[in-house]
């Protein structure tokens, strides 16, 4: 049996954005009117756990109540043709209900938990979120820590970035969709593309600034640019 071409898709908050969850990177610098300081980092959790928490319990019913857009969903057909991973740096799950079956999470996933013990960024342990809320003195890890939700805070390392690299390496088709490629070390991934690989990068702003002239730009938003090169990668 032919083995299916190997196609990686990067996918970052602009994907998300067309079914309604809020990027961090507004004009304003906050995110849903938080400071990213205070919200997003280890010293934040340490400082104010509680707000922390409540911030992202909020976030995951965001995320709970938002479908699929048609971008997730013409990526997820693409497995009818593709051996399709992905690897995103969003921390919801739009991806997987869309169909998708293979996706690897940078930043970690919002509907699963970990523990705040000590090295927690490193931790493998995660535990499933089965409702919207974690409660800091009700939902703890086995050591007694509370749980913290599964994401990586700035400062933190990024723990799948090697096995993203290694996807990146071995891409016959490598697409960028919905990123303005400014977290690092994550936007690096654009440069570990074979010489040889088809390359594409969606984004409203996208330009040569960001990637290499190895990349076909289309500038359009995740939907629009999906529904242009769905139509030429099923051709």
């Amino acid at each position: 049996m032919k083995t299916k071409p190997k196609l990686v898709v990067f996918s970052g908050a602009g994907m998300s954005a067309e079914s309604g969850i809020q990027t961090f990177r507004g004009s304003d610098g906050l995110w849903e009117q938080h400071r990213i300081e205070d919200v997003a980092t280890p010293e934040a959790w340490a400082r104010n756990p509680e707000m922390v928490q409540r911030f992202y319990n909020q976030r995951r019913q965001n995320i709970l109540n938002a479908s699929p857009n048609l971008a997730h969903q013409l990526i997820a057909q693409l497995e009818n043709r593709y051996d399709v991973q992905i690897i995103t740096q969003n921390i919801d799950d739009l991806h997987e209900r869309a169909g998708s079956s293979s996706v690897l999470h940078l930043h970690g996933n919002i509907r699963l938990a970990k523990s705040s013990g000590p090295n927690a960024q490193y931790t493998a342990e995660f535990y499933p979120i089965q409702w919207a809320a974690l409660d800091l003195e009700k939902d703890k890890c086995p050591a007694g820590y509370p749980l913290r939700p599964h994401v990586v805070w700035f400062g933190e390392a990024v723990p799948a970035y090697a096995e993203a690299s290694a996807l990146a390496q071995q891409a016959e088709i490598f697409i960028v969709i919905g990123t303005s490629l400014a977290v690092y070390p994550v936007a690096g991934l654009v440069h570990e593309i074979p010489p040889a690989c088809q390359a594409y990068y969606i984004d409203p702003k996208a330009d040569y600034a960001r990637v290499p002239k190895q990349y076909r730009l289309i500038q359009q938003t995740a939907a629009q640019g999906m529904l242009i090169l769905f139509d030429r990668l099923m051709a």
